[in-house]
């Protein structure tokens, strides 16, 4: 399975942006798909995350209330709506997927998951 994340680019702060992300081949069914980035001399931190079948979602703390993230089931893909970004959400965005059902609890961490994308740049500039 492929992870294929798009939508990243330069934004000023207080801007927006949209990530997607789709699985290859399409018709895969995942069970929770994520997002996770990292900044530069940062590690890798949990954005968000959304169970596939009951629309769920969960997010960091650091992102609540101005990020959103969504999936369309016919498209089978998954979007990460980003708005009043700040200087701070400047990293490389990955898309992660797993077929598991993860407790709650597990969906934080990157362990949880069992595919990842390229990862697609975020630079927000103030």
């Amino acid at each position: 399975v492929q992870l294929q994340a798009s939508g990243g680019g330069l934004v000023q702060a207080g801007g927006s942006l949209r990530l997607s992300c789709a699985p290859s081949p399409r018709t895969f069914k995942s069970s929770v798909m994520g997002w996770f980035r990292q900044g530069p001399g940062k590690e890798r931190e949990f954005v968000a995350a959304v169970r596939w079948t009951s629309g769920s979602t969960y997010y960091a703390n650091s992102v609540k209330g101005r990020f959103t993230i969504s999936r369309d089931k016919a498209e089978n893909t998954v979007y990460l709506q980003m708005n009043s970004l700040k200087p701070e959400d400047t990293a490389v965005y990955f898309c992660a997927l797993t077929s598991r059902n993860p407790i709650d609890s597990y969906l934080y961490d990157s362990g949880a998951y069992d595919y990842w994308g390229q990862g697609t740049l975020v630079t927000v500039f103030s």
